[in-house]
């Protein structure tokens, strides 16, 4: 058990002066080197992290230091950093530099993170298994023939492993708690609009959201603080006021109610339902209610998700052409060549097939039938949200059917990959803020429970994960140790 390597230690530590940023940089850098087979990154930049954190030493020693100042920080590779290479996990940006910062970045210089380095990540993030990286699969800290999840899969593996105290991933319909789940830790999908869009590249834009990997609640009130707000170049971007989630964190537990759906239950495993039983009765010892809701327009959450996000992917990703930027393919006969096997070489298998599935949703003829369908499923399942939080604070629900699945052994099979998001999509198609935290183990893998609340509720979010986090220790195992 540990938390020696969470976001708030090492804050307290700079704080007091028992550590320099400089020296969680190295032992963060001899980390990465030795946890080199997990595959977590992409690209480390040594020598821009090292004068951030020169720069968060010099600060330190004027007394200007921040929660955030001097504490390494990773992104996944779908943020641009100005002058780094921006992947997207893809061959089609191999080679690809931004020529400027997205909003989040620039929220995190301000509050003096050190950005260490691009996570791994699913081709544009596309993946529940962090198999379709171009750049190879990564693999889950708990057990290196497992997935971490997707499609953040790099974020979830560095904060696991204790490479880096905190990491940024996005989460389109459960990029963010699935990977976070399937390696015990806390994962959070704010409300969309909560943090800008702004220099993200883009999957499905009215589902993708950028969120938190972090050992516990209390490191993600945090961090959440830092990237959250207003960005007018982000046209979904809410002009919501962002409250102090730090002190949300000591709000009274007791008296809250939570909402659980039993037929979005009814097939989940045994041992599955036992955990999040578990965690019932322990939010009931807090002295929160425990009552049963109807989510049942939730149960057409994929099929919905896959088409609005598929069709979303077709329209964003057609941008690379091999003209103005991304991968080119080489002597092209003329320009219907050069399009065809630019994308052709550029994308991997899984996002051909949501590109293609996408296109074939929203041409004529069958875009009443697919597209518009989904749009209203998923309105559907907005409405039934809403009217489930008139009688209810909070709606607990697993993360994932299962613990990480063995590597390979969905690849083959599209549609059980996709059934892997069937509790994580609901909330996404909602806009709904929701959150992943460790509820223990099953078959010696970590599983989680999620939280989900009203739309700009990632107050009481964390709140209850904090209470619950503070009456167990799920949050304090690490992998190698006992469990």
């Amino acid at each position: 058990m540990s938390t020696a390597d969470t976001l708030t230690a090492h804050s307290a530590a700079l704080a007091r002066g028992a550590r320099s940023s400089r020296d969680l940089l190295d032992d963060a850098l001899a980390r990465i080197e030795a946890a080199e087979h997990l595959n977590a990154f992409i690209s480390v930049d040594a020598d821009a992290a090292r004068s951030m954190a020169n720069a968060a030493d010099a600060r330190g020693v004027a007394g200007r230091l921040g929660p955030l100042d001097g504490v390494p920080i990773t992104l996944k590779d779908i943020f641009c950093v100005e002058g780094d290479r921006t992947t997207a996990g893809s061959r089609m940006l191999a080679q690809w530099r931004s020529p400027y910062d997205a909003h989040l970045v620039e929220r995190l210089r301000a509050a003096g993170a050190v950005l260490l380095g691009k996570a791994n990540m699913d081709e544009f993030a596309m993946g529940s298994s962090g198999e379709n990286s171009a750049f190879g699969a990564t693999l889950n800290p708990w057990s290196p023939t497992r997935v971490p999840g997707g499609s953040s899969s790099g974020s979830a593996a560095a904060v696991a492993a204790s490479l880096v105290p905190g990491a940024i991933g996005t989460d389109t319909g459960g990029s963010i708690r699935q990977p976070a789940a399937f390696c015990g830790i806390t994962g959070l999908k704010p409300t969309y609009g909560r943090v800008s869009r702004f220099g993200m590249i883009a999957f499905a834009s009215s589902l993708d959201q950028a969120g938190t990997f972090t050992h516990t609640a209390e490191d993600a009130a945090l961090l959440l603080q830092a990237i959250a707000g207003f960005d007018a170049r982000d046209s979904t971007s809410a002009q919501e006021p962002v409250p102090d989630y730090s002190a949300a964190l000591r709000a009274p537990i007791a008296g809250r109610t939570l909402g659980i759906a039993p037929r979005l239950l009814a097939d989940l495993p045994a041992e599955m339902a036992g955990a999040l039983d578990q965690v019932r009765r322990e939010y009931e010892a807090l002295g929160a209610r425990c009552v049963e809701i109807d989510l049942d327009a939730a149960l057409s959450g994929v099929s919905a998700y896959y088409v609005v996000a598929s069709a979303e992917a077709s329209t964003n990703l057609s941008r690379f052409d091999g003209v103005r930027f991304g991968h080119r393919c080489e002597d092209p006969a003329d320009l219907t060549d050069l399009y065809c096997r630019s994308r052709a070489e550029g994308f991997g298998e899984e996002v051909k097939r949501r590109i293609l599935t996408g296109t074939y949703a929203l041409s004529v003829g069958y875009y009443d039938a697919y597209y518009r369908t989904a749009q209203r499923v998923r309105r559907l399942i907005r409405d039934e949200f809403l009217s489930a939080f008139n009688t209810v604070d909070v709606i607990l629900a697993p993360v994932t059917p299962s613990p990480a699945f063995a590597i390979g052994e969905n690849t083959t099979d599209p549609v059980a990959m996709y059934l892997q998001d069937v509790f994580t999509i609901p909330a996404s198609l909602a806009g709904l803020p929701a959150l992943s935290l460790p509820a223990g183990f099953v078959n010696g893998l970590p599983v989680g429970a999620q939280l989900i609340a009203p739309h700009f509720g990632e107050a009481v979010l964390f709140a209850l994960a904090h209470a619950f986090q503070q009456a167990t220790d799920h949050h304090e195992a690490r992998p190698g140790g006992a469990h």
